[in-house]
């Protein structure tokens, strides 16, 4: 429950002088306002003249912000995020505690965002207190669970993407999810969508149809397969542009398409690698070991793992290993790479640690994550 808020009385007093100087001038008013910024928050005067002017201090200048400020306090804000949020939306100062802050934090903390997760959400998007109770934010919130499934799913989307709350568009989310629906997407494979980044429901239903267009029939994974949701995502968070020089360097390396659509149906992201580490891979893989596209292609994974921390240590582990002679696991480079670092170690550092003591090196800066 949200800590009942108290300390009316030692609120009163750093802002008293507000209510008896509501007939000051204006250039008064934001002068007393600039220095209540600087004794309560620690305002520079150039960051507190600059506060002072995003807000209008006209009927709000009779009500107290200190109130505010206890209440903030109560809630779990630091000084330091009062400040920021302050600087952000002043205007935050004469929101009334009881009829606009208390009931809409309240509503938060009712479907788990509560201590930091709550504080930090607001401080990013302080509009999420400036909108409806009845009329958005409870509305919205259920729109929210209605794609999501659950509190604890709607609290890690509006952990990553705070304006979830604030954004008007909530039938452009009801849409998409029908969209998604009439199509066949499962909730489990729409929750995956969502919750990886949750931007994709709040775009035009036409932008929703065109990626499952491009998944479905361009890159052959259907709607109901395990790989549909990290398809979907390694689409969309690129341009189509961007995509298809992507594919055109694969196809400069002598891929075809059903090389590429083979590398994508098992791992949808090598589409999302850099150029440059995908220039690097391939050089490597094809032009200096040998590797056919193919291969590459049933393997795909061995193109995600970094050259510099990875695969080129390891190389050189097992190359130090063969040019000394020394019997040790026959395993394909591909498997070699795939191993758990302590894995990679066990069987092909300690075994050797008496013969070749300075093995170890190559992996002691660059061990892999």
């Amino acid at each position: 429950m949200l800590v009942r808020f108290r300390g009316k009385s030692e609120a009163l007093s750093r802002f008293h002088c507000f209510k008896s100087q509501y007939l000051y001038s204006t250039s008064a008013r934001n002068a007393i306002f600039v220095k209540y910024l600087i004794d309560s928050l620690g305002f520079s005067k150039a960051e507190a003249s600059l506060a002072s002017s995003k807000v209008t201090l006209g009927k709000s200048f009779k009500k107290n912000p200190d109130l505010v400020l206890n209440f903030l306090k109560l809630t779990g804000f630091d000084k330091t995020q009062m400040k920021k949020l302050v600087s952000t939306s002043p205007k935050f100062l004469f929101y009334d505690v009881s009829k606009t802050l208390k009931p809409k934090i309240q509503c938060l903390m009712d479907i788990g965002l509560s201590g930091w997760d709550l504080v930090n959400v607001i401080v990013k998007d302080s509009t999420i207190v400036e909108r409806g109770l009845l009329t958005h934010l409870k509305p919205t919130l259920n729109c929210l669970k209605r794609i999501l499934g659950s509190d604890e799913n709607v609290v890690k989307a509006i952990k990553s993407t705070s304006w979830l709350l604030s954004f008007g568009g909530r039938n452009v989310m009801e849409n998409n999810l029908l969209l998604l629906k009439n199509y066949g997407v499962s909730d489990d494979k729409i929750r995956k969508i969502v919750l990886r980044n949750p931007r994709y429901i709040t775009q035009k239903p036409e932008w929703v149809k065109d990626l499952l267009h491009r998944v479905e029939k361009d890159f052959g994974i259907p709607l109901h397969s395990s790989m549909f949701p990290y398809g979907f995502h390694t689409l969309a968070s690129q341009k189509k542009a961007r995509c298809e020089k992507k594919i055109e360097i694969f196809k400069s390396f002598g891929w075809s398409d059903d090389d590429i659509l083979r590398m994508f149906r098992k791992l949808p992201y090598c589409i999302a690698l850099s150029e440059v580490k995908i220039q690097k891979g391939l050089s490597l893989y094809m032009k200096e070991l040998g590797f056919e596209p193919a291969y590459l292609a049933s393997h795909p994974s061995i193109l995600i793992y970094s050259m510099e921390k990875r695969v080129l240590p390891r190389m050189k582990v097992l190359k130090i290993l063969d040019e000394k002679k020394l019997e040790r696991r026959k395993m394909a480079l591909y498997t070699a790479v795939s191993l758990k670092e302590t894995k990679f170690i066990e069987y092909f550092v300690l075994p050797y640690k008496d013969q070749v003591p300075n093995l170890y090196e190559p992996l002691q800066k660059t061990l892999a994550p």
